[in-house]
């Protein structure tokens, strides 16, 4: 029976890959491509383990995923579409609920470029049935106008915050005209980003939240993001991932004192 492996780099990972089983570690973010996500199941399965975590590593690759796992802390009767049928029925429930407005949000879009607004929910509803190549699946959810949008960066102990607001359309991502300014997480917003990250297992994160007068919700999470609009720099940000990194693997190899480095 070998020694358990601890795989450094993505090179390895593709050339070991057969080879790895229970207990051997996965160090940093796994370069998976697209529709290749059938491999953390098999990870899974198998007992290897991740830093970050497979379930985190998963799930920030996906909208669709995190409205799954984290619908309780998403806006209600937020859904996930996957084709005509999810669609209709959902028009049916927001119809119930007198719902018009709505978003869209695609699957694997960033910098807010996959976000649309409709005016109604029956334009959707006709333009994805008409459409012989609407991307489905999408995440589908009631339009909230009077929010605050909120990102939280949470790197180990480093915490930060901040308000974003684009005074010219409803995307209030900073790379397209939004502006940042910070904001003091109240306590329970802190349990709220503290509580997502434990079920999603993020041992780090990047959180977007959307805050009314009631509560606040959750837009999406990811284990990384764009800095811009943020206090840290991108040095300071890189370097505390990589401490985070080598105190786990260092507390890893404490219980595992054979293991072999594998670059």
């Amino acid at each position: 029976m070998r020694p358990p492996w601890v795989i450094r780099t993505n090179r390895a990972f593709r050339r070991l890959y057969s080879e790895l089983q229970a207990g051997d570690l996965l160090l940093g973010r796994l370069a998976i491509k697209v529709h290749e996500e059938y491999l953390f199941s098999d990870l899974l399965a198998r007992g290897v383990e991740a830093f970050p975590p497979l379930l985190a590593q998963h799930l920030a690759r996906s909208k669709c995923f995190q409205a799954q796992v984290f619908q309780n802390e998403m806006v209600p009767l937020t859904q996930v579409i996957r084709d005509r049928h999810d669609l209709i029925r959902a028009v049916n429930l927001y119809g119930e609920y007198g719902i018009k407005r709505v978003v869209t949000k695609q699957n694997r879009f960033n910098c807010g470029l996959g976000i649309h607004l409709w005016e109604d929910i029956e334009i959707l509803y006709n333009q994805a049935t008409l459409a012989s190549d609407f991307p489905y699946p999408f995440v589908l959810q009631p339009f909230l106008s009077e929010i605050t949008d909120v990102r939280v960066v949470i790197l180990g102990d480093y915490l930060e915050a901040y308000a974003r607001h684009n005074p010219y359309n409803f995307r209030h991502n900073i790379f397209f005209g939004g502006e940042a300014r910070p904001y003091t997480l109240s306590p329970e917003e802190l349990a709220f980003c503290r509580r997502i990250m434990v079920r999603g297992q993020f041992p780090y994160a990047h959180l977007d939240l959307m805050v009314t007068e009631e509560r606040t919700y959750l837009s999406e999470i990811n284990l990384r993001g764009g800095l811009k609009g943020a206090q840290i720099e991108t040095q300071a940000y890189q370097e505390k991932i990589k401490a985070l990194e080598e105190s786990f693997l260092e507390e890893w190899l404490s219980r595992h004192p054979g293991a072999e480095i594998k670059t």
